[in-house]
């Protein structure tokens, strides 16, 4: 199996020794899932590093599924782009994007974007 791990330097090292016995091959590594994504490099599966034990949030349940497209948003987002940012480089229009971005909000039991990316961000969905 080809996996590409994403994280930090460290996540990527405790991921590559719990690996290390296995007949696992780790062709790349990335530090976010954009740029996994955006590499093009064709592999089984991309592992991300597990949320932190203290990243529970008790005040939402457990979120929807995001799809690939909202995960992608939801990334742009975290990058820090506008709407209309978000809209030509995923070659979407503007509508399209808020509905995403209302959809991802609501999923996450977000009150805004930056609450949206910040809870993404403890559940694991995507890293920085």
């Amino acid at each position: 199996m080809r996996l590409i791990l994403v994280g930090t330097a460290r996540q990527r090292h405790d991921l590559r020794e719990q690996l290390e016995s296995s007949a696992i091959d780790v062709i790349a590594e990335f530090e976010s899932l954009a740029e996994a994504r955006q590499s093009g490099i064709g592999s089984d599966a991309i592992v991300l590093p597990p949320p932190p034990l203290d990243a529970t949030d008790d005040e939402t349940p457990a979120p929807e599924s995001l799809t690939p497209r909202e995960i992608e948003v939801l990334e742009l987002i975290a990058e820090g782009l506008p709407n209309k940012a978000i809209a030509d480089r995923l070659h979407i229009s503007d509508q399209t994007v808020k509905f995403h971005v209302a959809s991802v909000t609501g999923k996450l039991g977000a009150i805004n974007r930056t609450d949206a990316v910040r809870r993404a961000f403890r559940r694991g969905l995507i890293t920085f």
